[in-house]
């Protein structure tokens, strides 16, 4: 069953697609209880579903559709069609969001990036995002990526990459470019899968109702360990093992 809302402000040329989890306790973010309650994660998840979701509803779009895995709750802002998450992998759920997504371009991105900003997606969304482009990649810190973008979907690209491993990234990247794909790179970001990723994302995007979630459940982990991984490369931080998109469904 799909249900649409009437606003759709900004337009663009893209369908932009979530595909996320019902925030429910003890479904979604378990990695990190402990420090957490399965209740306390469940309210990060939802904050962090809630920042992703306005950002996106803020985005220019010729269609916004969440791809859920349960029900909707508020958290979920106008202008979003609601479509259920088919059954299978996550690389089948990632492979029919595509199919379902139409015709024209289409952008999508998981639940666990809650620091997401238009301004990150806006050299997709912008006019010429698409000229001599096929496909945008967004690498994720843990090997996974945050966003893919196709410019004609095509669920073959997705179907048989093997999922929530370290080099779940590299494989997607590989299959892009071997179908012979001319694909641009976005900004590699930090997801949230961990108590440390948590308070760090919250550090760079301190505005948002999930950094708010974050500062109500006090030190999650030792403020030092998080100041000394922000000073630290990015090739120099820990790596986690799932990839953006999938931590949004389990």
């Amino acid at each position: 069953m799909t249900t649409s809302a009437a606003h759709r402000s900004p337009e663009g040329d893209t369908t932009l697609l979530v595909i996320a989890k019902e925030p429910v306790p003890g479904r979604v973010k378990t990695r990190l209880c402990p420090p957490c309650t399965p209740q306390q994660a469940a309210g990060l998840a939802a904050a962090a579903l809630h920042d992703t979701l306005t950002a996106v509803a803020a985005m220019p779009a010729r269609r916004r559709v969440l791809v859920l895995s349960g029900r909707p709750g508020e958290w979920l802002p106008s202008g979003f069609d609601v479509v259920p998450q088919c059954t299978g992998g996550l690389d089948e759920r990632l492979a029919a969001a595509f199919d379902g997504a139409g015709e024209g371009p289409a952008l999508l991105v998981g639940m666990d990036t809650p620091q997401l900003t238009p301004a990150l997606l806006a050299p997709v969304l912008e006019p010429g995002g698409w000229q001599e482009c096929d496909a945008w990649f967004g690498p994720a810190a843990d090997g996974g990526f945050w966003a893919l973008g196709l410019a004609r979907p095509d669920a073959a690209l997705l179907r048989g990459v093997p999922m929530s491993t370290p080099t779940t990234g590299q494989a997607q990247l590989a299959r892009l470019t071997d179908a012979g794909l001319r694909v641009r790179h976005l900004p590699s970001l930090r997801d949230v899968d961990t108590a440390q990723d948590a308070v760090q994302v919250a550090v760079e995007a301190p505005e948002g109702r999930f950094a708010a979630a974050v500062a109500r459940l006090g030190p999650l982990v030792p403020r030092q360990a998080v100041a000394q991984d922000a000073d630290a490369p990015a090739s120099a931080r820990p790596q986690e093992t799932s990839p953006s998109p999938g931590t949004a469904t389990r």
